[in-house]
């Protein structure tokens, strides 16, 4: 499976885009400020900040909406963002240093996507999902500066999401050390199992995300 085959194949399963795109003005831009205060303060918006933003819709009913669509992830009572696609508050074993701010990703491709996301110098570390060892990818915007492995794989084991990405596919969206490793995995289970190589794995995130933040105020 090539970089664009990956891409809609994920587009089918989680259409954040899409989803955004169909959302009224007022919960499109909020999802935006979400997005934006993950990586400029590391944090969701507060229910506060939210009713900033939203006028007369009540903040229950935006955060429902949103949580529906699968474009955030919401605590355990529905009350506050724990979750915006590529972030998250659940410690995950991917992080990205971003404006100052450790943050976790949901998944090895999220953890790649911040950069051209937010064209901003990013330092992601996380694990090889075989190996253990560990993996560091620096990147300005959507270049990759350096890597530890020198070149290190993804892998996605192609899955449902049963209505949260978050809890089931970003599971198996995973680092491996080098393509040896990621040929490996990948023969466990070839007809649910791609790799894509460090390039194809940036260019899928940056088209997969980017458009999420298009069009802003």
């Amino acid at each position: 499976m090539d970089m664009q085959e990956a891409l809609d194949r994920l587009n089918s399963l989680l259409p954040l885009a899409a989803s955004q795109h169909r959302l009224a003005a007022p919960l499109r831009e909020l999802h935006r400020k979400i997005l934006l205060g993950f990586a400029g303060r590391g944090r969701p918006l507060s229910r506060e900040e939210m009713a900033e933003h939203l006028g007369d819709i009540p903040v229950d009913t935006a955060l429902q909406q949103l949580a529906t669509d699968d474009l955030v992830v919401l605590s355990p009572d529905g009350s506050e963002v724990t979750g915006a696609y590529p972030f998250t508050m659940d410690e995950r074993v991917h992080t990205v240093l971003i404006n100052g701010q450790l943050l976790h990703a949901m998944c090895a491709l999220d953890a790649l996507s911040v950069g051209p996301m937010f064209n901003a110098a990013t330092t992601v570390n996380s694990r090889c999902h075989v190996s253990d060892a560990p993996v560091e990818v620096r990147m300005q915007g959507g270049a990759v500066v350096s890597a530890s492995p020198e070149q290190p794989w993804l892998g996605i084991r192609w899955q449902g999401t049963s209505g949260c990405a978050a809890r089931s596919l970003c599971l198996d969206m995973v680092f491996l050390r080098d393509s040896k490793t990621a040929e490996g995995w990948q023969r466990q289970d070839r007809d649910n199992i791609s790799i894509l190589d460090l390039p194809s794995a940036v260019g899928m995130g940056t088209a997969f995300f980017c458009p999420l933040l298009e069009g802003g105020g």
